[in-house]
């Protein structure tokens, strides 16, 4: 509900890639600065709050992010700006939707793409996601 159409994405433990359209006049560097900004604020939560045994490392890592900064800042969770590509033809559309579902396979993770829970893979694939995306027909 921010002004972000989502057509592609996966979640893999270091980094996210998102084939995405910022609309109804959002702007994209905006949207992603809230989403980093949100979703800090619930993973340091979430690492604090929650029982987890990976917690103190947690932690001490997003700590040891924030040494070279100048600016106030305790944790670090994201890396600062993005790496926002000009998607315009099909032929690029299609090589970046084929690249986002096969990062877990290329790391891997798992065998298929559909097979990685945290992807859109699934969504193209037909089966059951919890994050609705804008399908592409891509054949």
């Amino acid at each position: 509900n921010k002004g972000l159409e989502i057509y592609a994405y996966v979640v893999m433990s270091s980094h996210v890639h998102l084939l995405c359209k910022a609309t109804n006049g959002f702007i994209l560097s905006d949207v992603i600065r809230d989403f980093k900004k949100f979703t800090s604020k619930k993973i340091l939560q979430s690492c604090i709050e929650e029982p987890e045994s990976r917690r103190e490392w947690m932690l001490n890592y997003f700590q040891k992010a924030c040494e070279h900064l100048k600016r106030e800042q305790n944790f670090k969770v994201w890396q600062d700006g993005y790496n926002a590509e000009l998607v315009e033809t099909n032929w690029f559309i299609k090589q970046k939707v084929a690249y986002i579902h096969n990062n877990p396979v290329k790391d891997k993770t798992v065998s298929l793409p559909e097979d990685y829970y945290l992807s859109s893979a699934r969504n193209y694939a037909g089966l059951e996601n919890d994050l609705e995306v804008i399908l592409l027909d891509l054949f």
